[in-house]
């Protein structure tokens, strides 16, 4: 699995012209599952997205997670974060798991962020066409690969 966390101010996802997740500040994380992912993977991934330290402190260092701060978070499937350009100018999405894979892994990894955090977990559709606005506070932008644990 692969997510990229964006630290945001707010973040919305749109669906056919109805808003069907909104936060205000907080995370906004680009999930990509990729073939052979499993349970494993969000068991190690959704606890290290809410524990990220990401967040300013007091201080002004970055020394809070989206737990600490009382954030927000919305989860957005999205196959092309594995999208390969090694060959010619088309992306190949081999690597992408097929979808009867994906998407209950997706709403797994949303079950558990929502355990992890306490409350619940703005989520886009599954193969829908989202328009997802952000504002990134920072900017602040972090990708995590599962295959990449050390």
């Amino acid at each position: 699995m692969r997510a990229v966390i964006q630290r945001v101010s707010s973040s919305s996802v749109v669906i056919d012209g109805e808003t069907v997740a909104s936060i205000g500040q907080g995370l906004l994380v680009l999930l990509g599952v990729e073939r052979g992912d499993g349970s494993e993977d969000i068991a190690w991934l959704a606890p290290k997205v809410a524990r990220m330290r990401i967040f300013p402190d007091e201080a002004g260092l970055l020394n809070q997670s989206v737990i600490d701060c009382h954030g927000e978070l919305i989860v957005v499937s999205q196959f092309t974060l594995y999208g390969s350009t090694k060959k010619g100018n088309r992306p190949s999405f081999l690597r992408a798991g097929p979808p009867d894979m994906s998407e209950p892994l997706y709403l797994a990894f949303c079950d558990v962020l929502e355990k992890e955090i306490g409350k619940p977990v703005g989520r886009g559709r599954f193969g829908a066409d989202m328009k997802v606005s952000l504002v990134n506070d920072g900017p602040v932008t972090i990708v995590i690969d599962t295959k990449n644990k050390e």
